[in-house]
């Protein structure tokens, strides 16, 4: 297994790394903010004595009192609208909504009022809100609990967008995203809270107490956010992922052989557009893979970037992977998915074409 180049930007920790899974890394960038920072506070539908439906909270509530940690009413508009305020106020609210499925009751919170505080008040208020989200699938949660909605937040101005593919980046993300004074949607894929998937199945392909990225120091890091990783060098072509599908291309590029540069985006967007311009010049080749339905997926932003500045540079036309054009199929979401096998025939494809005369 090639591990990701380490972004020579990340922060050094002030303490010695230990094994830690997605769930944990994430509960102790809350446990790290909310220890340094008392106006740093957590909520959402169970987060508090129940520790949240995936534990990432667990044990919070009773370190931290139930100010500062607590479980609200089943009302996604309700969480997100009393965040805002707290932002507005002071405050650093970290509010959870259970699956990404249900933001859309709070879809109006969240482009009205969180991304547009900062501009219609002319910097006057800020708003350093951070809402985290389960997303994607893994569970068989059918359609109501494994969407990937990351492409509707991308489209509105004053969101940041981020998605980690494993648990160091995920700390020093979230990190990065609570101290952040713009409002930041903090999605965490299903699939990765507890190990790396390779697609072919609903198992982990090695525990992260066993990976590299795994080993997540105790205190306070960040890791910037706007800033891809290169999280397997290549030469032949360049695979743009996030989130479980990082994975899964790197499974894709070693089970054909193929020498893929994959670039972890990370922060979805703002997104490193310097880092994916860099490999795709190098590589001439590109291929976009995520979880979310193809069409207007955020791949086809990213297809359209790649295009505006690489067009000189392209060796084949860009090749996307992605979710099927359909309602999630509860009963298929193993073929639903892409797998190593419909990405590594992507690579294939690419590498089949001619080139430039």
């Amino acid at each position: 297994m090639l591990t990701k180049t380490q972004d020579a930007r990340i922060e050094a920790a002030d303490t010695a790394p230990q094994p830690m899974t997605m769930i944990q890394a994430l509960r102790s960038a809350m446990d790290v903010m909310m220890e340094r920072d008392p106006q740093v506070v957590v909520f959402g539908q169970d987060v508090g004595y129940f520790g949240g439906v995936f534990r990432v909270t667990e044990g919070l509530q009773a370190k931290y009192g139930k100010t500062r940690c607590f479980d609200t009413p089943i009302s996604e508009g309700g969480i997100v609208g009393v965040a805002v305020g707290m932002a507005a106020y002071g405050l650093r609210p970290v509010a959870e909504i259970q699956f990404a499925d249900y933001f859309y009751p709070a879809a109006d919170q969240l482009v009205s009022e969180a991304a547009r505080l900062r501009f219609r008040s002319a910097a006057d208020f800020t708003c350093p809100l951070t809402v985290r989200m389960p997303c994607g699938g893994g569970i068989y949660g059918g359609q109501t609990h494994s969407q990937s909605p990351e492409a509707l937040f991308t489209h509105v101005c004053g969101l940041r967008t981020v998605m980690p593919s494993n648990p160091y980046d995920a700390k020093g993300l979230l990190i990065s995203a609570i101290e952040s004074e713009d409002p930041v949607i903090f999605l965490e894929p299903k699939r990765l809270y507890n190990g790396p998937f390779d697609g072919h199945h609903d198992r982990p392909v090695v525990p992260w107490s066993r990976h590299p990225m795994g080993n997540v120091p105790a205190g306070h890091y960040r890791v910037p956010l706007e800033s891809a990783a290169v999280f397997r060098p290549g030469s032949q072509v360049t695979v743009l992922a996030y989130g479980t599908m990082v994975w899964v291309s790197e499974c894709a590029a070693r089970e054909t052989g193929i020498d893929a540069e994959i670039i972890d985006l990370r922060s979805i967007w703002p997104m490193d557009l310097d880092t994916v311009v860099a490999s795709v010049k190098k590589t001439g080749r590109c291929v976009i893979v995520h979880e979310a339905t193809r069409t207007s997926g955020f791949g086809a932003e990213l297809a359209a970037l790649v295009q505006e500045h690489c067009f000189y540079h392209l060796e084949a036309p860009i090749e996307r992977v992605a979710g099927w054009d359909t309602p999630y199929p509860h009963a298929q979401e193993w073929a639903y998915f892409p797998g190593p096998d419909r990405v590594g025939a992507a690579l294939r494809r690419v590498l089949e074409q001619e080139g430039r005369a």
